[in-house]
């Protein structure tokens, strides 16, 4: 059963600007996040997309970033380049209590915006 959708839109010369700010990476992306951003030749197209997609997932929680962190919600990416979640912390006991057990999440870019989108499921 479908617990909750969320999608959002980023500009990424918006992310690519935040970077130069101080503590901005160490406050929304965790150690593996920016070792993938790292390992992609520094390409802005993936802490954009991360970002697009925490807030999708915070939209699927119901809440907005509330609660929690958005170090809470790390995005990955598997063998084939597929983006995954995992949560932590404070977005995990939200997840918990509204009883999503899985999220799944797409990431889409042109030359100037990121969309991520995120559907959350759990049993009726």
């Amino acid at each position: 059963m479908i617990k909750g959708i969320g999608n959002d839109i980023i500009e990424i010369s918006r992310i690519k600007k935040a970077i130069e700010r101080p503590r901005f990476m160490e406050k929304h992306y965790t150690i593996n996040e920016i070792a993938l951003y790292q390992s992609r030749n520094n390409n802005i197209e993936i802490l954009a997309g991360n970002f697009a997609v925490k807030e999708s997932v915070s939209k699927v929680f119901g809440t907005g970033v509330r609660g929690f962190s958005l170090k809470d919600i790390e995005v990955l990416r598997d063998e084939l380049g597929k983006p995954y979640v995992l949560l932590f912390n404070e977005a995990k006991m939200i997840a918990e209590v509204a009883q999503i057990e899985q999220i799944f999440v797409s990431i889409a870019h042109s030359e100037k915006y990121v969309v991520g989108f995120a559907v959350g499921e759990g049993a009726m």
